[in-house]
């Protein structure tokens, strides 16, 4: 509001011999600040110039009050016709370390942290950019036994220093309208980022009280009650018995890293997934609100260093995700694919690695834009056909380079990728990871030379494909039959070579990484260079009974089509 004030009809919530608060955001560079305080009733939030001079602020907070005081006498007088006294303009003041501030200072000057506003008889203390959530949300669905990771921002502060208290609503408290419940309505059940409801909180609400912070500076606290109740979980899940695996981070020399395809919504909610693909799961158990659940208890179980997703909306990303694993201890970077509404997603933990560098690429845009790749373009363009099918595709390319925090020489480049996914497509998937491979080789040499290659994704390729021969041995000869997959017209028999030596699939070939009503299969991978890591422990996938308790993939108990691979890996 230019110039001007907004209010608010919100209670005026003022302790008794404590000081009211009056908070400005003031950053340099920019035209305006913001001064934000509880003046009679209602909250007043000011846009004023930086460089305006104090007294006007002043004089706009007393002409408003005066107005104020104005209608509030003339109702009065409407009501009980006796005449109305001339309003008293209010004493306005800006005081800092008990002298007055000149009515010429600046705004920028004279709104100094600590400082003490006078408004009549009631005094501010002044915040300048104090600690602020700028999001502070609950997501929408909770369950007994699954971590709710509120979704939070915080402007002049940090996550890691803000104080959280969670509550449960009390049986008795039976307005549920009613945000601004008496205390005793609810009973403290945490005092952590992070709370895993009980069984004893289910058909509760819940309430976080959280209070910015910035080392010992604190902010005014903002408080979230929850929309939903509790509700009960599904019971034992496909991953509970994984998470026995993964109780401990890895220690160096080891490294975890789990890969997996988490099941974009845009797919999971289409007609044909809800009728063909996957009529056997209950819809419920396919809504985004009940698998973000699981899937956010299923990587927080894991412990691991790092994460490559693949199929992850961006909506998915900002919202559950990205909130979620920061409050484990992992930063992530997304890569959408290009006109598409999912991508890919890779996290690091933080107390470990620091982002060096980022690397993407869209691979048909890299094939026919880098020098890098005009060999493989011209073999490639001998059948316009398939090179044609290739360019239309928008398959990605997501490349970290991570630097360990205890060793800045020790690097290592993060690959994650998610292939062309048509049954008759492997030869379009050969040149896409023809390209990767080149790529990544060239992203090495230049950033991070002698680093190690971990090698992530859904390459939608089975153990005798193409794609995983050029992988584990680094070469594909021209008479491949993934070479002709599409038909004669798209047939494009050449040989393929990789640029690194072959890779070693550090799960190995697990019967399926995928498994749907109508086809099962190996589909998901980590790669390795075993000249420069090991397999130290690979988390065993689900056994098959568990899979299929629920006939298929993904169930009440299981939250995508895919399962995520899981393993440590120790350093050369």
């Amino acid at each position: 509001i230019l110039g001007g004030l907004e209010s608010s009809t919100r209670p005026l919530r003022r302790l008794l011999g404590r000081m009211e608060a009056a908070v400005v955001r003031c950053l340099p560079g920019e035209p305006k600040l913001t001064i934000s305080f509880c003046l009679e009733d209602s909250q007043k939030h000011m846009l004023r110039d930086q460089n305006e001079a104090l007294g006007k602020v002043l004089t706009r907070i007393s002409n408003t009050i005066a107005k104020n005081q104005a209608k509030a006498k003339k109702s009065k007088k409407k009501l009980d016709q006796q005449p109305s006294e001339a309003a008293e303009t209010a004493v306005v003041k800006l005081f800092f370390k008990g002298d007055e501030v000149p009515d010429t200072l600046p705004n920028c000057e004279a709104w100094q942290d600590g400082a003490v506003l006078q408004v009549g008889e009631v005094q501010y203390n002044v915040q300048r950019n104090a600690p602020t959530f700028t999001t502070a949300e609950l997501p929408v669905s909770l369950m007994a036994g699954f971590p709710v990771c509120p979704k939070l921002q915080v402007e002049f502060g940090n996550l890691q220093d803000c104080e959280y208290m969670w509550f449960k609503e009390n049986s008795t408290n039976t307005s549920p309208k009613d945000s601004t419940a008496p205390e005793g309505g609810w009973t403290q059940v945490g005092c952590e980022r992070v709370l895993v409801p009980s069984n004893q909180d289910i058909g509760c609400r819940l309430k976080l009280r959280c209070t910015p912070k910035d080392g010992s500076r604190t902010g005014q606290a903002k408080e979230l009650v929850s929309v939903a109740t509790v509700e009960a979980g599904p019971g034992v899940c496909t991953f509970d018995n994984r998470h026995s695996y993964t109780l401990r981070a890895a220690a160096w020399p080891a490294l975890r890293v789990v890969s997996y395809n988490i099941l974009a919504d845009v797919y999971a909610q289409t007609d044909l997934s809800k009728t063909v693909l996957y009529p056997y799961c209950a819809p419920y158990a396919l809504q985004l609100d009940y698998r973000q659940n699981l899937v956010k208890k299923e990587l927080a179980g894991y412990n691991a260093d790092i994460i490559c997703l693949q199929e992850v909306d961006k909506g998915v990303f900002v919202d559950s995700l990205t909130p979620a694993l920061d409050a484990f201890g992992l930063d992530g970077v997304f890569r959408l694919k290009e006109k598409q509404h999912e991508g890919l997603a890779t996290f690091y933990c933080r107390s470990k690695f620091r982002l060096l560098s980022r690397h993407d690429i869209m691979l048909s845009e890299a094939l026919t834009s880098d020098p890098l790749h005009s060999e493989l373009l011209e073999k490639l363009s001998a059948n316009n056909g398939l090179k044609d099918r290739i360019l239309q595709r928008s398959t990605a390319l997501q490349v970290s380079v991570l630097q360990d925090l205890d060793n800045s020489e020790r690097k290592v480049c993060v690959a994650n990728t998610h292939l062309y996914w048509h049954p008759k497509g492997g030869n379009v998937r050969l040149v896409q990871m023809g390209v990767a491979l080149q790529h990544l080789s060239q992203v090495i040499a230049d950033v991070a030379p002698g680093a190690p290659l971990v090698f992530c994704g859904d390459l939608n390729s089975s153990p005798g494909s193409g794609v995983v021969q050029l992988l584990s041995e680094a070469a594909v000869p021209p008479q491949h039959a993934d070479w002709s997959s599409s038909g004669p017209e798209e047939s494009c028999c050449m040989p393929l070579s990789s640029t690194f030596p072959p890779l070693q699939s550090a799960c190995g070939q697990p019967a399926y990484t995928n498994y749907v009503g109508g086809f099962h299969g190996c589909l998901d991978y980590i790669f390795i260079q075993p000249q420069s890591m090991q397999v130290e422990q690979v988390v065993p996938l689900p056994s098959h009974q568990e899979v299929t308790t629920h006939k298929a993939l993904p169930s009440v108990a299981h939250p995508s089509d895919h399962i995520a691979l899981v393993c440590d890996l120790l350093w050369n």
